[in-house]
């Protein structure tokens, strides 16, 4: 079997769709569509299903695909082993706030260096992210925690990076020289969503200190928790590169509020066996 078939099939299962994997490809779609049949032909199995408007991997497609991830793997090292470039693909797991306020300038550098390297950067919870590293889908994992969750991969820490406490200039708390849990009693919270690792850890501590919080709003985008700290009575708690351009431009205050159970250290995450190509190496240093 063509390794062009599972390099289309995993195409086909990133876009979720034949129509994007071909233009992806520069492939028409009947070839496309063809190269599935014939991997669906050779395994006895249905690969892809419909899901609404587009497709997803069957149960057997799931297990073809981590197998898949594995052979690409290994076709693109011995092919930089052997010409000592740097092209291939380099697939970044990451959360929202990463992603949009730490890492844009460091892929931009990496690119320069290696013009044919293609990157994918994947927004992702925290937990989808560890494992899809550990399935080897992700060839690195940056994360905000406060110490790695899964013994099994390889951490390594990069910096801490600080949360900070924020609301508008005209908050009553922003005249205070200092804040303490008690101040907080009973305050109006726009929250990050439910699964978000700072929130969980700012929760545990008002609860633990029985202080009593209401959440106004509910939010998974750092953007729309910014604008509505902007324009109403609120407070959050965001990791500072988040609201690093706002509190410069006086749109936002930090309050001057400290826990030592509220902290993140910003993470990289991989497997342990995964084999380091001349790309991701190269990245990783500038991560540190």
């Amino acid at each position: 079997m063509d390794l062009t078939y599972f390099q289309t099939f995993r195409e086909v299962a990133f876009h979720q769709s034949f129509t994007k994997a071909a233009v992806e490809l520069g492939y028409a779609q009947s070839s496309v569509t063809m190269q599935i049949q014939k991997l669906e032909q050779l395994y006895g199995v249905r690969l892809f299903e419909r899901y609404g408007k587009g497709l997803r991997l069957t149960s057997a497609g799931e297990e073809l695909m981590k197998i898949t991830v594995q052979m690409l793997n290994l076709f693109q090292q011995s092919k930089e082993i052997l010409t000592l470039q740097g092209g291939g693909t380099l697939t970044i797991g990451t959360i929202d706030s990463l992603a949009s306020y730490y890492l844009p300038s460091l892929i931009q550098t990496i690119r320069e260096k290696y013009p044919t390297l293609t990157i994918r950067l994947q927004p992702d919870c925290e937990a989808s992210i560890i494992e899809k590293v550990k399935e080897g889908e992700f060839d690195i994992g940056l994360l905000l925690e406060n110490k790695p969750s899964d013994p099994v991969l390889q951490w390594r820490k990069i910096r801490e990076e600080p949360l900070v406490l924020i609301a508008s200039p005209d908050h009553p708390l922003s005249t205070l020289p200092i804040i303490n849990l008690d101040q907080l009693y009973d305050l109006e919270w726009i929250m990050t969503e439910a699964s978000c690792n700072y929130r969980i850890m700012l929760e545990k501590v008002l609860r633990e200190q029985s202080v009593p919080y209401k959440i106004g709003l509910e939010l998974g985008n750092p953007e729309a928790i910014k604008r509505c700290l902007m324009s109403g009575s609120g407070i959050s708690l965001l990791p500072r590169m988040v609201v690093h351009e706002e509190i410069l431009r006086e749109e936002l205050v930090v309050l001057p509020f400290i826990h030592p159970e509220i902290r993140l250290d910003l993470q990289m995450v991989l497997h342990p066996k995964k084999w380091i190509s001349h790309s991701l190496k190269d990245f990783m240093e500038m991560l540190r």
